[in-house]
């Protein structure tokens, strides 16, 4: 379920709350909304409502988290591919082929990325290395230095081969790390206890009712927010694949 849908699905259930508390309000006799119900109510309400302020406010934290290390591990693997360029084109020119090869696999890798983070099934797959990124350190190995400096480039060009790979094992591993549905679940439940709870006690007319719905629809859009921010591969806030696929400008431009 897309991150829109499944707020949309928590101002719903919220707002089902408040509707439900102005239900409870003409339904029940008037002693069970004394003035000391109403105290107990509010104190459980500013204790569910504390819970709630505290799991959204780490789950905002962690979601800028989890969006910021992947934006920040994008970044790492375009600046990675355009080092291993560079050194490439230092080494001499027998590394036209390598360097070529190299601006076929970065798209290649690009729409990997993007799919394996965006897709269900594609999270579910074991990682297999690409034929692609396997050819381009294949022949980083099959290079014949011959002389020092060649040698020292040659090395340098495997170190960053093998930070590319990291990286981008990273990005495999991290993928499909999601909040758990139980988890959300609960937290819309603590919401809407405390929409009933606010309509419970108020006065039944168009303000109020309103002033919830407002109320309920912020609470739901910091769920979307939390939700996009958590899926930094899709969505409306999705990380742009633009900078790494064109890292690279063609060889002769």
């Amino acid at each position: 379920m897309s991150p829109l849908l499944m707020s949309v699905v928590v101002f719903a259930c919220v707002f089902a709350g408040t509707i439900f508390g102005i239900f409870l309000r003409d339904k029940l006799p008037k002693h069970h909304l004394s003035g000391a119900t109403k105290d107990v109510v509010r104190l459980g309400t500013g204790l569910i409502g504390t819970i709630a302020a505290l799991v959204l406010g780490l789950l905002i934290a962690s979601a800028n988290t989890t969006y910021q290390t992947q934006s920040s591990q994008i970044q790492q693997l375009t600046a990675s591919i355009v080092v291993l360029d560079n050194t490439l084109a230092l080494y001499g020119p027998e590394t036209v082929s390598v360097r070529n090869l190299l601006r076929r696999t970065v798209p290649a890798i690009a729409d990997r990325i993007w799919r394996e983070n965006s897709s269900q099934s594609a999270k579910a797959e074991p990682f297999a290395a690409s034929g692609e990124g396997l050819s381009v350190y294949d022949e980083i190995l099959k290079l014949s230095p011959r002389d020092d400096r060649q040698r020292s480039l040659q090395a340098i060009a495997i170190d960053v081969a093998k930070d590319l790979a990291k990286a981008r094992l990273l990005l495999f591993a991290e993928a499909g790390m999601t909040i758990p549905m139980p988890f959300l679940v609960v937290l819309v439940s603590w919401l809407a206890i405390i929409f009933a709870s606010y309509s419970l006690f108020a006065d039944n007319n168009a303000t109020t009712i309103i002033a919830l719905g407002i109320f309920a629809l912020s609470a739901s859009a910091s769920i979307f927010l939390i939700l996009e921010l958590s899926q930094p591969f899709t969505g409306l806030m999705m990380i742009s694949s633009e900078p790494l696929r064109n890292a690279l400008a063609p060889l002769g431009s």
